[in-house]
C-alpha cells in the first residue's frame, strides 16, 4: 500500500527545525478559553488530542495582540506577561505530544466589536460592509499603527518565553492585515496606503516586529488569503506580498485556500489551482502551507502535487483527532459531518465548542 505523501517528515530550512509528518492542524475559532484571555482545560485538552493524535504542527486559535483587537467570546489572549504561565502549560502540553507548536497572532481590526473591547473598531481605513452587526471603523492614526506593530512584537516575545516552537502571523480572512492589504477597506493617501508597497508596510513591519523580538530558531510564518473580494484583495497582489515576505525571511507562507480545488476567481480560466500560482510565484526553497477543503489522504496528496510543502486540515480535524495517525492508508476515508455531539465529546471537544459548531449549516446533528 502506497505511504501517503503526508506523513513523510519536513525540516523547515532556516532553522533545522524537523516536523514528523506534514499534517498541519490549521488555527481554528473554538470560543473555549475565559472572557479574560486564560487559556482554558478544554482548549487545551482539544489542542493536546490532535498532537496525540499525532499531528506534525498543531496550530492554536487566532489570539489577540491588544485588548482592542479581540474577535470574539472565549478567545485565547496573548496581549499580556500574566497569560504566559497559561501558555507555558499548552506548550508543554504538545511538545510531550511530538508536535511542533505554533500560536497564530492577530488582530481583529473591524471585526472587534465594540461589545467586547469597549470602544470603536479601528481599521486601515473607514469602510463599510454588507454584514451582519457590522461597524463602521474609524481610521486607524499612525499612533494606532505603531502601537499595534509592538503588540504583535510583544505577543512574540511571549509566546517564545512559554516554549513555543513559533507563530503564525494571522493576514488571511478579513481581519486587521487582510484590512491593510485590500483596496476598498485601505483608501489611505499617506505610507500606509495607496500602492500595494504601502498597504503591505503593516503587515511587512509586524513580521519585522516578531523577528526581532524573538530568538533566531523561532519560527516566524504569515497566513494570508489569496482573495478577499469584499475587501479588495486580489490574487496578483497577494502573489507580490507573499514574494515580499519571502525576501523578508519568513520561514513558512501558508495559504488559506477555502477550496484547495479551484482555480481563482481573478484568473479562473487558467484551470491553476492556488496552491500552484503561490509555489510558481516563491520557488521551491520557501516553504509552504496549503489549507483549503481537504479530507483525504488522497486529497492531501493532490495539493502536494500542487505545490506544497505541508498541508493543513481544519474541518476535517475536528471530528478526527488522530487523522494524522490514522493517515497511513491512501485510501482511509475520516468520519465526516454531519457529527453526534457524543462523536465530537469523544474527539475531546468541550459542550461550549459543540454549541459553537451547531452554528455551522450541517456540522452538529440533533442527536445524543
Amino acid at each position: 500500500m502506497t505511504t501517503p505523501k503526508i506523513l513523510a517528515p519536513y525540516t523547515f530550512p532556516r532553522t533545522g527545525l524537523s516536523i514528523r509528518n506534514r499534517t498541519v492542524l490549521a488555527a481554528m475559532t473554538n470560543k473555549q478559553s475565559g472572557h479574560d484571555g486564560v487559556l482554558s482545560d478544554d482548549e487545551l485538552e482539544w489542542l493536546a488530542a490532535r498532537a496525540r493524535g499525532g499531528f506534525g504542527i498543531v496550530t492554536t486559535c487566532a489570539a489577540h495582540v491588544s485588548l482592542d483587537g479581540q474577535g470574539w467570546d472565549g478567545e485565547m489572549g496573548v496581549f499580556d506577561d500574566g497569560l504566559v504561565p497559561g501558555l507555558t502549560r499548552l506548550a508543554d502540553a504538545l511538545r510531550a505530544e511530538g508536535s511542533v507548536s505554533l500560536v497564530q497572532i492577530f488582530h481583529g481590526g473591524v471585526r472587534a466589536p465594540s461589545r467586547l473591547t469597549g470602544q470603536q473598531p479601528f481599521s486601515a481605513s473607514v469602510f463599510k460592509l454588507e454584514a451582519k452587526d457590522f461597524e463602521v471603523p474609524r481610521e486607524a492614526t499612525v499612533e494606532d499603527i505603531e502601537h499595534t506593530i509592538a503588540a504583535f512584537g510583544q505577543a512574540a516575545r511571549r509566546c517564545a518565553e512559554a516554549g513555543f516552537d513559533g507563530i503564525e502571523i494571522h493576514g488571511a480572512h478579513g481581519y486587521l492585515i487582510t484590512q491593510f492589504l485590500g483596496t476598498i477597506s485601505n483608501t489611505r493617501t499617506d505610507q500606509w496606503g495607496g500602492s500595494l508597497e504601502n498597504r503591505a508596510r503593516f503587515v511587512r513591519r509586524i513580521y519585522a516586529a516578531t523577528r526581532a523580538a524573538t530568538p533566531d530558531g523561532f519560527l516566524i510564518g504569515v497566513r494570508i488569503s489569496p482573495e478577499v473580494a469584499d475587501q479588495g484583495v486580489g490574487l496578483d497582489d497577494s502573489l507580490q506580498v507573499a514574494k515580499w515576505l519571502a525576501e523578508d525571511g519568513v520561514d513558512f507562507l501558508h495559504v488559506s485556500n477555502w477550496d484547495s480545488f479551484k482555480p481563482p476567481a481573478q484568473h479562473p480560466e487558467s484551470g491553476k489551482m492556488l496552491t500552484t500560482w503561490f509555489r510558481e510565484a516563491l520557488g521551491p526553497d520557501v516553504p509552504l502551507i496549503a489549507t483549503g477543503g481537504v479530507w483525504t489522504p488522497a486529497e492531501a496528496d493532490q495539493v502536494f502535487d500542487h505545490g506544497a510543502d505541508m498541508v493543513g486540515l481544519a474541518r476535517a480535524g475536528i471530528g478526527n483527532a488522530s487523522w494524522a495517525s490514522d493517515a497511513a492508508r491512501i485510501d482511509w476515508e475520516p468520519a465526516r459531518p454531519p457529527y453526534t455531539p457524543q462523536h465530537l465529546r469523544n474527539a475531546a471537544i468541550s459542550e461550549k465548542m459543540v454549541d459553537y459548531m451547531r452554528l455551522w449549516p450541517g456540522f452538529v446533528t440533533d442527536g445524543k
